[in-house]
C-alpha cells in the first residue's frame, strides 16, 4: 500500500515542498515556486496586506493565495493525492498562521492597547498534531495528519528553531551566530545558555529579486562568480541545481575569454553577492556603482548588473550587519567575539562564503562558517517522517532562554543600518564609517576579514532532490485590478516598475485598467508606480482591497 508525506517550507521569498515514501523514507521528488504569490519585498510587505485585505479576522484572499501555490507545489510532486497521509509545514509566524487560516493581526500590532481597541487576541502558536482538513482548498485526503512546529513567541518562528536545532549551534558551548539568509533575514546569536534572536526585513536581494536580471535559486541562474584568466568564471545552476561552468567573460566589456557550456537565464542572490565581493576585492566594484565604461558588469548570456542593483544589496547586507550588531550589545559582547557562523537558506548555501564574508554578510572576525542548508525543510521533513518529534521540538522551544530583539524599535539597529546606507549607496569612505561607529560607542568591524574555514555540509540548499527531482512552479500569485479616477492610460506606472509587474487595458466601460501581477510586485516596500503617478490618481491600497 502506497503512502506518502509531503514536506513544506513556507519561506518568504516561495513555496518548497518535497515528496516522501513513508515506507522507505526516501524523497520521490521536490518542487519550488519561482516567487512568492503575495506582493512585497520583504514579510512585512506581505502582513500588510494580509491585514488590509482581511473581511474580518484571518485573510481570506492572502490565505487563498497561498494554499492555490502550495497546491500547484503539490501536484508538481507528482504523486497520487490520496495516498497522502502526513503533511508537515514550517516557516515564520506570519506565513504559518496565513497558511492555516489563522488570525494574524495579533502579529501586526505589538501594542497591548492596540489589539484591545481592536479586539484581537494573541494566539496560540504551539506545536500541534492536527488534520490536513482544518485546511480548506488544499486537495489532500481531510483525514491526513497536520504536523506544525511551535514557535518560541510569536516574534521567533518554527523557520529560526529549526536554524537553531538543525545548525547544532545549541549543542555547543562556543559562542555562535546563525543567520537564515532571505528577503526576511533570521537570525540567532548563543553566547552561553543565552540566545536572543532577531528578525531583519533585508529586502528581496538576497533572493535574486528586485535585481534587473534576478530570479531565485533555480536552474539557469547564475549562483556565483570566480577571477580566472582576466575575467570572471560564472558558475549556473543546472537541472540537479549544481553549479555548471557557463565560461569566462572580461565582465568590463562582456567579451567572451573562454566558452562554457551551461547557458544562463538571469542571476540569483548568491550570483550577485558573488560578484560584488570579487568586483571589491579586485577595485571593479567602486561604491555606489562600477568601475566599467558603462557602470555595468557583464555576464553570460547578456545578464548584466549596473548601479542600482549594487544599491540593492547594500541595502540588504546593511540590514544583516546591522542586525548582527545589534544582536551582540543585546547580549553585551563585541561582535568580534563570535568566531563561529552558520549560514542557512538558498542564498547562504550557494554564496561563496568568504566573498560573503568579505562584503560583510558575515562577521569578519569568524574563523569557522558552516553552509548548512535549507534547515526549514529539512525540519519539516523530519516531522513527516516521525510526526512524534515535534513534541521534541515543542520541549526545546519551552526551554530555550531565548530573548527576541525587535530591530523596528532597536537604537543600536537604527544607528548602524543608517551608516550602512551611507556607506554602499552614498560611497562613504570606509574610514568615515569607523569613525562615526566610534563616536556611537559601537565596536567598528574590520574592513578585510582574516581567510576563514569554510565547511560546507550541503551542496545544495536541498541536498536531496529525489528520483524524480526538481520542478520549479512559475504560475503563481493572481492579477490585481484597479480603475483609477483621471487615471489617462500614460503608462507612467507600467514604464517605472522594477519588477514588470503593471500592464494596462480597458475595462467593458472602456475605463484605463491597470492590473498588477501580485507575485512579480514589490508591493509597499517599492511603490515606484504610486509615486510616479503624474496625476496622482494611482492608489495602490485599491489593488489590497480589491475582491
Amino acid at each position: 500500500m502506497e503512502r506518502y508525506g509531503i514536506a513544506l517550507d513556507l519561506g518568504t521569498s516561495g513555496i518548497r515542498g518535497q515528496a516522501i515514501d513513508l515506507d522507505s523514507g526516501e524523497i520521490v521528488s521536490t518542487a519550488i515556486t519561482s516567487q512568492h504569490p503575495l506582493p512585497g519585498g520583504n514579510v512585512m510587505d506581505h502582513l500588510h496586506f494580509a491585514v488590509e485585505s482581511a473581511e474580518a479576522g484571518p485573510s481570506q484572499i492572502a490565505r487563498h493565495l497561498l494554499a492555490d501555490s502550495a497546491n500547484k507545489v503539490i501536484e508538481a510532486l507528482g504523486i497520487p493525492r490520496d495516498k497522502v497521509v502526513r503533511l508537515g509545514i514550517c516557516g515564520n509566524p506570519i506565513q504559518l498562521s496565513l497558511f492555516q487560516g489563522m488570525e494574524i493581526r495579533d502579529l501586526a500590532y505589538a501594542g497591548a492597547h492596540k489589539r484591545e481597541s481592536l479586539g484581537v487576541e494573541l494566539q496560540s502558536r504551539e506545536a500541534r498534531i492536527g488534520l490536513v482538513g482544518e485546511i480548506s482548498g488544499l486537495g489532500l485526503p481531510d483525514d491526513a495528519q497536520l504536523i506544525v512546529p511551535p514557535a518560541i513567541r510569536h516574534e521567533v518562528g518554527a523557520d529560526a528553531l529549526a536554524m537553531m536545532v538543525k545548525s547544532g549551534m545549541l549543542d555547543r558551548d562556543e559562542i555562535s551566530l546563525a543567520t537564515d539568509y532571505g528577503t526576511n533575514a533570521e537570525m540567532a546569536l548563543k553566547v552561553g545558555d543565552q540566545v536572543v534572536t532577531g528578525s531583519a526585513a533585508c529586502g528581496p536581494a538576497f533572493e535574486g529579486q528586485a535585481i534587473a536580471y534576478g530570479m531565485l535559486a533555480a536552474p539557469g541562474a547564475i549562483s556565483d562568480l570566480q577571477a580566472a584568466n582576466g575575467g570572471y568564471r560564472n558558475l549556473v545552476l543546472n537541472e540537479e541545481m549544481f553549479a555548471s561552468d557557463a565560461g569566462v567573460l572580461d565582465p568590463r566589456t562582456g567579451e567572451i575569454l573562454e566558452e562554457g557550456e551551461a547557458v544562463a537565464r538571469g542571476i540569483t542572490g548568491t550570483g550577485v553577492m558573488g560578484a560584488i565581493g570579487l568586483g571589491l576585492q579586485d577595485g571593479f566594484v567602486k561604491l555606489p556603482g562600477l568601475n566599467s565604461p558603462d557602470g555595468k558588469m557583464h555576464l553570460a548570456n547578456g545578464v548584466v548588473l549596473g548601479k542600482e542593483d549594487v544599491i540593492e544589496v547594500g541595502k540588504a547586507v546593511g540590514a544583516a550587519r546591522a542586525g548582527h550588531v545589534t544582536l551582540a550589545q543585546e547580549l553585551g559582547i563585541d561582535l568580534e567575539e563570535v568566531k563561529v557562523a552558520y549560514m542557512a537558506g538558498a542564498s547562504g548555501t550557494y554564496v561563496d562564503a568568504r566573498k560573503a564574508q568579505m562584503i560583510g554578510m558575515v562577521p569578519a572576525s569568524v574563523e569557522r562558517m558552516y553552509q548548512i542548508g535549507n534547515t526549514s525543510l529539512m525540519l519539516a521533513r523530519d516531522l513527516v517522517i516521525d510526526p512524534d518529534h515535534v513534541w521534541e521540538i515543542e520541549e526545546i522551544a519551552k526551554n530555550l532562554r531565548a530573548s527576541h530583539s525587535m530591530f523596528a524599535e532597536a537604537k543600536v539597529f537604527k544607528e548602524v543600518y543608517i551608516l550602512e546606507l551611507a556607506y554602499w549607496t552614498e560611497g562613504m569612505p570606509w574610514e568615515m564609517y569607523l569613525k562615526f561607529m566610534k563616536r556611537q560607542g559601537l565596536p567598528a568591524p574590520r574592513e578585510f576579514p582574516e581567510k576563514a574555514e569554510v565547511i560546507r555540509l550541503v551542496d545544495r540548499d536541498i541536498p536531496d532532490l529525489g528520483s524524480r527531482g526538481l520542478k520549479v512552479v512559475t504560475d503563481v500569485g493572481m492579477q490585481m485590478v484597479a480603475c483609477f479616477e483621471g487615471c489617462t492610460s500614460c503608462g507612467t506606472c507600467q514604464d517605472v516598475c522594477p519588477e514588470n509587474a503593471i500592464t494596462l487595458d480597458y475595462d467593458e466601460e472602456g475605463r484605463p485598467e491597470v492590473r498588477v501581477d501580485s507575485a512579480s510586485c514589490l508591493g509597499l516596500s517599492c511603490l515606484r508606480c504610486q509615486i510616479s503617478c503624474p496625476e496622482k490618481g494611482f492608489n495602490f491600497g485599491q489593488f489590497i482591497r480589491a475582491r
